[in-house]
């Protein structure tokens, strides 16, 4: 390959698959070998594994190749010039390049290879520099050999291994060599993942992996931008001229930043000074790139407005609130204004004029992750000012372990194939493991660190496909006539754990298992195997954020819409997909939107249903409850309802004893559940989510775009259900609100006759309870509930039929 000065190529190629024979390296070198600084291969044997940071997860063995850069390289012996010189780092049957130069005799490239130990098939390493030349055969040049016996062992926190010189070596045979012009600066050591080279390291197990794509198998870590609300009050405007004369205009304010826009109502009065006194809320992210444009428009007719002024602000010009600042400034700024269109050399153009104001309260206020609330998973619930932050109360150590029967998400030879990572996000820091290429059982060992600051959050991991890997047959296959389709990165699954649902300092390993909804139903897709430990730094702490508000303390003083919160939160998905999606590698839109639940807004009969039975199951213990009180007052088993009686006596006797006896009750319960506590942080329920048992048309509704692509009768259809199930909802909402307006009827006059009994009976009541002592009200009203049957009548009873003649504003409704 050649280009200009700084053109490149990167590749690893893979020779041979064929496994390590043995647990250890062989001793021996196949060439002379290099001095190292102490060491030894006893960390690879197993033997003195040296402590390390990663104690979450197993550790691997690499060797670590830094080639750093080159000097006094001879020139090219037939064109007298410089060469084009690549380094070539060869391990057995596997060999990586760097990127080349062309014609520099002083190259630098610092770049790292790492080869895992189960892929090493050599004692030897060998480094070898090479001139690329035009016709594809390229010129070796030397060498440098190193005994893997030799080289040095190193562990974080020690100081990374210096670099060195190393002559580089004419090969004569098999044994020696003599020098020659050029040397090679090299770092050789043994590490394990948890290196810092380690995420910039090119892996031979990703060696199939050439071009643009080598960036994407990278491990990495990607930090969410800071958003703020940018909160914009407008308040009123002065002097505004109408383009047309003789006409009361209809003025309102149209505010954009970025592709967010919002707009004021309309005010249409005879006055050149409108009011309005609304709130514009905006999310914007640091560093703010966009502008807040202001303009004013004149409402002529349902499809034209006339701009009457716009001025544009820059974002940084608005102070940051805080809680304990807040107060702003209102300003007055002057508006750009566009007059009457003049002629000029057949150009249409305004005349400027500045007398129109505009009078606006704006600021920036800290926002929370609005993206996370969307579906109640909170990872992060601090101000976004820093000046208002906490102590952390724990760490959150996740380790990425490995994943067990991923089904094949792609076509590559012929054969199902799966090129896995792992996406974990908590708070603002999101990570990336390195991709594993090919294989359904993929094993990273990779360990991440959170600080918490509130246990009450959830860390959401995802498993995902690589389809950016820069080679042919990479794909999805699902190319069709017009050109391929921009790959995506397909999903695998996702889990969640919330960190409240963790012991302090446990650690937890289990394997999760994988579940994707798909057109087709739930599918399992493979397994994830974690482990989990929360560090607990202070309970005093911890204990204390139980009685603090969630968020912070502007949402409560300034709370926002519902609608507003929908529309908070959407541009707050964008913002960050956008800024994710810039990183190199990026964090790809699919992969952020995944990991966010950017759909779970979206209407689905299958969610509606799991929620109405979430509703059902959460009554259910009291529906329990009463249908055991019902069988006691029907004396169904008689020693219960006798037990029941004494200890209605003891309590009206000594009624000091309700509440501590409830306590107590509520604390036996406890204990008693104690034993059925979870083991493991619990996964996704396919029961639960109603995915197990949905309809087949019910799935694809879910999985429609919006608006929708289907045919005419099919959205008929589902508009019909759709009418069903909201009728039924809406009889529930009436019946319940029947209920309450019944209640408030009783001392509404709605029914005179009615209202007089209750008002009379009150005043009985009163009367009898005031000269009646309490115990004996109790005990009289206690044993009427509990009569034998054969003192019961089978049709309801006089309160209840009172009631349900009592009136509600039904009656009143269309």
């Amino acid at each position: 390959m050649s280009g200009h000065q700084d053109a490149h190529h990167e590749d690893f190629q893979l020779k041979d698959t064929n496994p390590l024979l043995g647990e250890q390296w062989p001793k021996g070198a196949a060439g002379p070998a290099r001095p190292a600084v102490g060491g030894g291969i006893a960390g690879w044997l197993g033997m003195d594994k040296p402590s390390s940071t990663y104690d979450l997860v197993e550790q691997m063995f690499f060797l670590y190749v830094r080639v750093v850069k080159a000097k006094d390289l001879p020139p090219n012996p037939l064109t007298g010039a410089a060469m084009d010189p690549y380094v070539e780092v060869k391990l057995g049957n596997y060999k990586g390049t760097t990127k080349h130069y062309d014609r520099r005799a002083n190259p630098e490239w610092d770049q790292v290879f790492a080869f895992s130990k189960s892929r090493v098939q050599s004692n030897a390493l060998e480094v070898y520099l090479k001139d690329r030349d035009m016709i594809g055969r390229d010129d070796y040049v030397g060498r440098v050999v190193f005994d893997l016996g030799e080289v040095p062992t190193r562990v974080p926190p020690d100081s990374p291994l210096a670099p060195q010189w190393y002559r580089l070596e004419e090969r004569r045979g098999d044994v020696g060599g003599y020098k020659i012009r050029g040397e090679l600066m090299l770092a050789v050591w043994i590490g394990t993942q948890a290196d810092e080279a380690f995420p910039e390291a090119w892996h031979s197990d990703a060696a199939t992996v050439r071009g643009e794509g080598v960036a994407s198998v990278r491990s990495k870590a990607y930090v969410s931008p800071k958003l703020w609300y940018l909160r914009v009050n407008v308040i009123e405007a002065q002097d505004v001229q109408p383009q047309s004369r003789g006409r009361a205009p209809e003025v309102f304010v149209k505010a954009q930043v970025g592709n967010q826009i919002l707009k004021t109502s309309v005010v249409a009065a005879a006055t050149l000074n409108p009011r309005w006194n609304e709130d514009l809320v905006f999310v914007v992210a640091e560093p703010f790139e966009e502008q807040l444009v202001m303009t004013v428009e004149d409402r002529v007719s349902p499809r034209k407005d006339d701009l009457l002024g716009r001025v544009q602000l820059p974002l940084t010009l608005f102070e940051k609130r805080l809680d304990h600042r807040p107060f702003v400034q209102s300003r007055w700024f002057d508006l750009e204004k566009f007059g009457i269109a003049t002629a000029i050399e057949g150009e249409t153009r305004r005349e400027l004029r500045f007398a129109s104001r505009v009078h606006l309260r704006a600021c920036l206020e800290g926002a929370y992750h609005v993206m996370d609330e969307s579906t109640m998973y909170i990872s992060d619930t601090r101000p976004t000012a820093r000046q208002l932050w906490k102590p952390p109360v724990g760490v959150l150590e996740v380790g990425i372990l490995s994943a067990a029967g991923l089904q094949p998400m792609k076509n590559r030879d012929g054969r199902g194939s799966t090129d896995a990572y792992c996406v974990a996000k908590y708070g603002q820091k999101w990570v990336r493991t390195r991709t594993m290429i090919g294989t359904s059982s993929p094993t990273w060992n990779e360990q991440y660190t959170w600080e918490v600051f509130d246990p009450s959050t959830v860390i959401t991991i995802g498993v995902f496909d690589n389809c950016h890997l820069g080679n042919s047959g990479n794909g999805n296959n699902n190319n069709s006539g017009g050109g391929p389709p921009p790959a995506r990165d397909a999903r695998i699954g996702k889990i969640r754990i919330r960190l409240s649902t963790l012991e302090t300092d446990r650690v937890y390993t289990h394997a999760y298992p994988l579940i994707l909804l798909t057109p087709s139903g739930v599918k399992k897709m493979g397994e994830l195997r974690l482990a989990v430990r929360f560090t607990c730094l202070s309970m005093m702490n911890m204990v204390h954020l139980y009685t603090q508000p969630l968020l912070p303390r502007m949402h409560y003083l300034h709370p926002f819409t519902v609608t507003q919160l929908d529309a908070l939160r959407y541009q707050a998905m964008g913002i960050v997909a956008a800024r994710l999606g810039r990183a190199e590698p990026p964090l790809r839109r699919e992969v952020v939107e995944y990991m966010l639940d950017v759909e779970s807004h979206m209407w689905s009969m299958r969610r509606s249903k799991a929620n109405f039975f979430r509703a059902v199951s959460l009554f259910s213990g009291a529906a329990a409850g009463a249908r055991w009180f019902a069988d006691v007052c029907l004396w169904k088993n008689v020693a219960t309802t006798a037990l029941v009686h004494v200890l209605l006596l003891i309590l009206i006797w000594y009624p000091e004893l309700i509440l501590p006896t409830v306590f107590l009750y509520m604390f036996f319960i406890g204990l008693w559940n104690y034993r059925r506590r979870p083991r493991h942080p619990p996964h996704m329920d396919t029961k639960m989510s109603w995915a197990e048992a949905v309809h087949p048309d019910e799935l694809d509704e879910e999985f429609d775009t919006f608006p929708t692509s289907r045919q005419q009768d099919v959205v008929y259809m589902r508009y019909d259900r759709l009418r069903s199930v909201a009728g039924r909802i809406q009889t529930v909402v009436g019946d319940m609100a029947t209920q309450g307006e019944r209640l408030q009827s009783l001392l509404s006059w709605r029914d005179p006759r009615a209202t007089c009994v209750f008002v009379f009976f009150c005043l009985i009541a009163a009367v009898v309870l005031y000269v009646t002592p309490f115990r004996v009200v109790a005990l009289v009203a206690g044993l009427f509930m509990l009569r034998h049957p054969r003192f019961r009548s089978k049709l309801p009873a006089v309160p209840s039929n009172f009631f349900r003649r009592l009136p509600s504003r039904a009656d009143s409704m269309l």
